[in-house]
């Protein structure tokens, strides 16, 4: 590991990154390698947890190919020196920022979208004129191994690698001294990578998650919310750190709500072999949500099999705060639904629980909009939709608190690997001597004066 390091801060250090046309080089490298092995993606991604290829080009790989054509078409604009005002304090000087890659980074990978999530980062680093090394999450151990050989295929090591494995050598990885690290998965990791972190001064970005609510007034269009947060909530069978994590919904609606949802959800035929559905990752996963699922609260599915890691789309009733599916965020197909009685209400019980990655309500309501806009922070969120947000690279994607620290996509994503160098420029043919000794009142007068503060 310190070997893989210190070769990729040799490279980083002969500032050939910094070059705008290397970086789009190796952006284009990347798009390429990507468009030739799509089959195997497909293949791979099937084989952990039968992901179908429509799921993986329009969740995962699309996306890729959205970053890299937009960084390569912006870099140069997003890498310019920017001029900034001096001000009379300082004349006659220039100002100006200039944008510097942070150097060797490394980026850890979450596995519910195993490509997307890992090479997303990638593309911002690269964009940004930083070295990189990838960890990958081992859960999906197909599209692991693949990315590993497709990147050791088309880069240099010491410029872009794949590091394989598990906890010990992602443990082995934190004990380096990165310039950046970029974490995707769970709050309780993430603590983990911070505190590593924390001994190199190192500055990182967390992607964590949360229990992200979903709240449905009286006055929606119930039959397009319905659909909208179905399609978000089962959207790979749950295992989404944005989708919908439970519903608030308002008393009055809530029988037709509930029996919507569950005619929405019959009729779209989730199932392996309507490769609209995905697997359950692994066996922890799947006992971890089994629990969860009280058979008294079930309103609809509860279904389970070990054998294939099945979990029925799922609807629970009756829910409240104390139940087991509300102690943690869900990460699977189970949908919580809790009634409320004021918007009021339900903005207390979001706001008992924390920060939230995402939020969504439902609503035609302009002063509802505005009052859980203004009262609930979260990450980002939408308003009449699910997940959807995540596509706007004009939308910086991240958490707050315990969802997470920092944000990508986009500029945003440049801006994460990129630190922001301040210059003053000042000639030498003129020295007010007003800064120097002696300090005297009429000095003093003549700084009130050019300050006026």
């Amino acid at each position: 590991m310190k070997e893989i390091v210190n070769k990729q801060r040799t490279f980083f250090n002969t500032h050939a990154t910094k070059n705008i046309q290397f970086r789009r080089k190796q952006l284009k490298t990347l798009q390429q390698a990507l468009k030739q092995n799509e089959a195997a993606m497909h293949e791979a991604i099937y084989k952990d947890f039968k992901k179908s290829e429509f799921d993986n080009y329009s969740t995962e790989i699309s996306l890729l190919y959205k970053d890299i054509k937009e960084a390569r078409i912006n870099v140069f604009k997003w890498a310019r020196r920017k001029n900034v005002s001096t001000g009379i304090l300082n004349f006659p000087a220039s100002s100006f920022i200039i944008p510097e890659p942070l150097g060797v980074c490394l980026v850890i990978g979450a596995w519910n979208y195993p490509y997307q999530l890992s090479l997303a980062p990638v593309i911002a680093a690269i964009a940004a004129g930083n070295t990189v090394v990838l960890k990958p999450s081992e859960l999906p151990s197909h599209t692991a191994a693949l990315m590993a050989k497709i990147v050791k295929e088309h880069f240099d090591p010491s410029f872009f690698t794949v590091i394989e494995g598990g906890v010990d050598e992602t443990q082995e990885l934190l004990k380096q001294k990165f310039n950046k690290i970029f974490f995707t998965g769970s709050s309780k990791v993430g603590k983990i990578v911070y505190k590593a972190a924390a001994e190199n001064l190192t500055p990182v970005t967390l992607e964590l998650g949360g229990k992200s609510p979903a709240i449905v007034t009286e006055n929606c269009n119930l039959k397009i919310s319905v659909k909208r947060l179905v399609w978000g909530k089962f959207l790979n069978a749950g295992q989404t750190c944005i989708a919908p994590d439970y519903v608030l919904v308002h008393k009055s609606i809530e029988k037709k709500f509930l029996e919507q949802t569950k005619q929405e959800i019959i009729s779209q035929h989730f199932a392996y072999e309507n490769d609209n559905y995905l697997q359950i990752i692994n066996n922890r996963n799947f006992e971890r949500l089994t629990e969860m699922i009280d058979s008294k609260k079930i309103y609809f599915g509860g279904e389970t099999n070990p054998d294939t890691r099945y979990i029925q789309p799922t609807v629970m009733q009756h829910v409240t705060l104390d139940d087991a599916v509300m102690q943690e965020e869900i990460f699977g197909p189970i949908l919580p639904v809790i009634p409320y009685d004021t918007i009021e209400e339900a903005i207390s019980i979001v706001n008992s629980l924390p920060k939230p990655l995402s939020c969504y309500v439902f609503t035609k309501s302009d002063s509802v909009k505005k009052k859980v806009l203004k009262e609930i922070s979260f990450g980002g969120g939408a308003i009449n939709d699910t997940v959807m947000h995540i596509t706007n690279s004009n939308l910086p994607f991240g958490g707050v608190g315990h969802s997470g620290m920092g944000n990508y996509h986009g500029e945003a994503g440049f801006k994460a690997f990129t630190h922001y160098k301040s210059v003053m420029d000042k000639p030498t043919w003129l020295d007010p001597s007003i800064r120097y000794y002696p300090h005297t009142p009429f000095r003093l007068k003549l700084m009130r004066w050019l300050l006026r503060l």
